[in-house]
C-alpha cells in the first residue's frame, strides 16, 4: 500500500509540474484530477521555531535574482509577525479576519453609487482600504525598499488596488508600531515638500494646503487613516534608484502593519508607483507569490523584464468608477474538465461600473457572486463524493477531515476566461489547511455583492504579469 501511495505521488508531481492534469478513464467524459499532499501540506501549515527569527536576516541572505536590477524579495507578512501566533489555526481565523475587512472595504468602494446616481470616487479611495494588520485590514505581502537619501530600507505592503506610496514619517503626532526606525525627511537629502500649485497635488481630490505644501488626509472606512505632507522623494528598489516619486509622509496615521512601514501602490492610477515609473517600468510589472508555509520568498519585478515568453495572457478591463482596480473577463468556471452552469452575465462589467472581476493582492480568498459559487461548490463536493467531510469553518462550508490521509485525488479547479483561455489552478491554491491536524477547506467564498475577486490564495505559486501599457494580464508560463 505504502509502494502505491508513493507512485501515485509521483505521478501526481510529474504531472503537475508538467501542466498536464490527471485524467479519468473509462465510457464517461474524462474527469481531470490533481493529486493534494495532505502531510505536506500540514508540515507546511506547523509554525517552526525558525518562523520567528530575527526576519531581517532574510534580507541578507545573499540572492543575486532576487537583488537584480528591477527585481525585489517578496514574503508574506507571516513570516514577519510569526512570532504573534499560538498556532497555525490562530494565525489562519487571523488572517480570515483581515481578508473580511479588505472585501468589506472594496465592496463598500465598488458599489458606492451604482444604485444612487453615480457618485464619483473621494479621497478615501486614494489610498486604497488596506491599512493592515492584526486588528485592521489586510495587506498580506511586504517588499523592502530604500526610501531617502542615503538610502533607509522600509517595509512596505504591496497592493495592486492602490494607488499611493506612502511612509510613516517624522515628527510622528500619532504612529503604529513598526519593525523599522520611523523615516525623518530631515534625515534626507532628496525629500522636497511638493507645492500647493504643482501639478502631482492637483491629483489629489481632496488635497489641502498649509504654508504652501501640500498635504494629504486618506481615510478608510473602519475608522483607520493616514495624514500627513505630500512629497518628492527618492526611492531605491533592487539597484535601481528612482528621483522624484510622490509619496505620502504620514506625520498621523492609525493603523497596525505589523512590520510595515507603509504601503507601495501597484494599481493602475496616476499616482501609483507603476505610473509614476512611466516609461522606466514600461507600465508592465509581475510578481510570484510564494506558496504558505514553503519557508522561501517571492518576487516582484517592475518593468518590461517582467513579460515573460509563453504566457497566458488576458485582455484587461476598464472600470472608469474604479481605474485603479485590475479588471478581467470571466466566462466561467470548470470543474473537473467540465464547465460549471453559471448564467452567462454573472461575472460581467456593467457599464455603470458595476459586478466585474478584479485581480487583488490585498484578498486572501477568492469571492465569487452566490450563483456562481454555490455552482462551483457544488460541482467540486460531486467531485469528492469518497472524501470525509468535517464542520464549515468559519467562511468556508465546505471541509473535509483529512486526518490520516497522505494523498488525495481531487478534481481540477480552472478560471475561464474571455476568449477560451483557460488557468488550471494547482491543488494546494484551492484545498488549504486551516490547522495542523488535517482539516482542509474549499478556499472560496460567497461575495456580498455582485463583485468578484480572485484572491492571492489563487495566485500563490503562479507566475503573474500586468502589462498595464498593453492592456493585458499574463498567467504563466513558469511557476514560483
Amino acid at each position: 500500500m505504502e509502494a502505491l501511495v508513493a507512485l501515485l505521488t509521483l505521478l501526481g508531481v510529474l504531472l503537475q509540474v508538467l501542466g498536464g492534469p490527471v485524467r479519468g478513464t473509462g465510457a464517461a467524459p474524462a474527469i481531470h484530477y490533481w493529486y493534494l499532499y495532505v502531510q505536506e501540506a500540514i508540515t507546511g501549515a506547523k509554525i517552526r521555531p525558525s518562523d520567528v527569527a530575527d526576519h531581517k536576516k532574510f534580507w541578507e541572505m545573499d540572492d543575486k535574482e532576487a537583488n537584480s536590477e528591477g527585481r525585489l524579495k517578496l514574503i508574506h507578512r507571516d513570516v514577519v509577525s510569526a512570532g504573534s501566533y499560538t498556532s497555525y489555526h490562530h494565525r489562519f481565523e487571523e488572517r480570515l479576519k483581515r481578508d473580511a475587512r479588505r472585501v468589506r472595504s472594496l465592496t463598500r468602494r465598488l458599489t458606492a453609487g451604482v444604485n444612487g446616481g453615480g457618485v464619483s470616487y473621494r479621497v478615501e479611495e486614494f489610498g486604497s482600504e488596506v491599512v493592515s494588520g492584526m486588528e485592521e485590514g489586510s495587506g498580506e505581502y511586504f517588499v523592502r525598499i530604500g526610501v531617502g537619501s542615503p538610502s533607509r530600507d522600509q517595509y512596505l505592503v504591496i497592493d495592486s488596488g492602490s494607488d499611493i506610496v506612502w511612509v510613516q514619517c517624522q515628527p510622528c503626532t500619532q504612529c503604529y508600531q513598526q519593525a523599522d526606525p520611523v523615516f525623518d525627511p530631515a534625515d534626507s537629502a532628496t525629500f522636497a515638500g511638493v507645492a500647493c500649485s504643482s501639478t502631482v497635488c492637483s491629483q489629489l481630490e481632496n488635497a489641502g494646503c498649509r504654508a504652501g505644501r501640500c498635504h494629504y488626509e486618506v481615510m478608510y472606512g473602519d475608522g483607520s487613516y493616514t495624514k500627513g505632507t505630500l512629497a518628492l522623494e527618492t526611492l531605491t528598489f533592487g539597484r535601481t534608484v528612482v528621483s522624484n516619486v510622490a509619496i505620502g509622509c504620514g506625520h498621523s496615521n492609525r493603523g497596525l502593519f505589523v512590520g510595515a512601514s507603509g504601503l507601495l501602490g501597484l494599481g493602475g492610477g496616476s499616482l501609483s508607483f507603476i505610473s509614476q515609473l512611466g516609461g522606466q517600468s514600461g507600465g508592465a510589472f509581475g510578481y510570484c507569490l510564494v506558496s504558505r508555509g514553503s519557508g522561501l520568498h517571492g518576487s516582484l519585478v517592475i518593468g518590461r523584464d517582467a513579460i515573460p515568453v509563453g504566457a497566458l495572457w488576458v485582455p484587461l478591463l476598464r472600470n472608469p468608477r474604479a481605474p485603479n482596480f485590475y479588471f478581467v473577463g470571466l466566462a466561467g468556471l470548470i470543474v473537473g474538465g467540465a464547465r460549471v452552469p453559471i448564467p452567462q452575465d454573472v461575472f460581467g462589467l456593467a457599464g455603470s461600473g458595476e459586478g466585474g472581476v478584479i485581480i487583488d493582492t490585498g484578498t486572501a480568498v477568492t469571492r465569487l457572486p452566490v450563483p456562481a459559487y454555490e455552482a462551483l461548490r457544488d460541482a467540486f463536493i460531486a467531485g469528492t463524493t469518497g472524501l470525509p467531510r468535517a464542520s464549515r469553518v468559519s467562511i468556508f462550508d465546505t471541509c473535509y477531515n483529512l486526518f490520516g490521509f497522505e494523498a488525495i485525488r481531487v478534481p481540477t479547479v480552472s478560471f475561464y476566461f474571455s476568449g477560451g483561455l483557460e488557468l488550471t489552478l494547482p491543488a494546494r491554491n484551492f484545498l488549504v489547511p486551516v490547522d495542523d491536524v488535517g482539516t482542509f477547506c474549499f478556499a472560496f467564498a460567497p461575495s456580498p455583492s455582485g463583485i468578484s475577486i480572485i484572491g492571492n490564495i489563487q495566485q500563490e505559486g503562479i507566475q503573474i504579469t500586468f502589462d498595464g501599457a498593453n492592456g493585458f494580464v499574463g498567467f504563466g508560463p513558469n511557476t514560483c
